[in-house]
């Protein structure tokens, strides 16, 4: 019999990172939107023990966070196979051209722009600093759209790693500032 793991348990990064993959899943099919998706990534930041992720998640099928030492991502959807350069005309490899969906030209266009606005508004006074949630939750999408195979002969991987787990740990702890500040 498998004995079923405490609630209690206290969540790495890793799987951290496994439940915004399998929220960016969810707001990808359509079953959230992007305001949703900012709050519950939001308290997915800020959470520290399986029940607390497990909450996010009562109402959404499958997938659902990836929990113990496999936790790199949920059920990853079916992939269309890596394409590989083909020799030019000239001789040379051709740079590798992506096949996007129409998704993820937008998405990929609309974050450098988002990125920018949101700076210039919190840089005018325009806005308060809680607007960089938006390019934020756009990037996470950016990522559950591209996913993770997209990186795979990327020598500098395991820094952007190491950098994107740094932003996460940045982000809980602002998030558990905040919510310390509103008590």
């Amino acid at each position: 019999m498998t004995e079923v793991p405490s609630p209690q348990l206290r969540i790495s990064d890793q799987e951290r990172e496994s439940a915004l993959n399998a929220l960016g899943e969810h707001m990808s099919a359509g079953r959230i939107d992007i305001d949703e998706f900012g709050e519950r990534s939001a308290r997915i930041t800020a959470a520290k023990t399986r029940g607390e992720l497990g909450e996010l998640f009562t109402d959404l099928p499958v997938p659902h966070p990836v929990f113990g030492a496999g936790a790199t991502a949920a059920p990853p959807p079916a992939a269309a196979p890596t394409p590989v350069p083909q020799p030019a005309a000239s001789g040379e490899v051709a740079a590798r051209q992506p096949e996007w969906s129409p998704a993820q030209r937008a998405v990929a266009a609309l974050i450098p722009l988002v990125w920018i606005a949101a700076i210039a508004l919190i840089a005018t006074g325009t806005a308060g600093w809680p607007v960089i949630f938006a390019p934020i939750a756009l990037t996470a999408v950016g990522r559950a759209l591209w996913g993770k195979g997209f990186e795979h002969h990327d020598h500098h991987h395991h820094d952007r790693h190491r950098e994107r787990r740094e932003e996460f740990r940045a982000m809980r702890d602002e998030h558990r500032r905040q919510r310390r500040l509103d008590r």
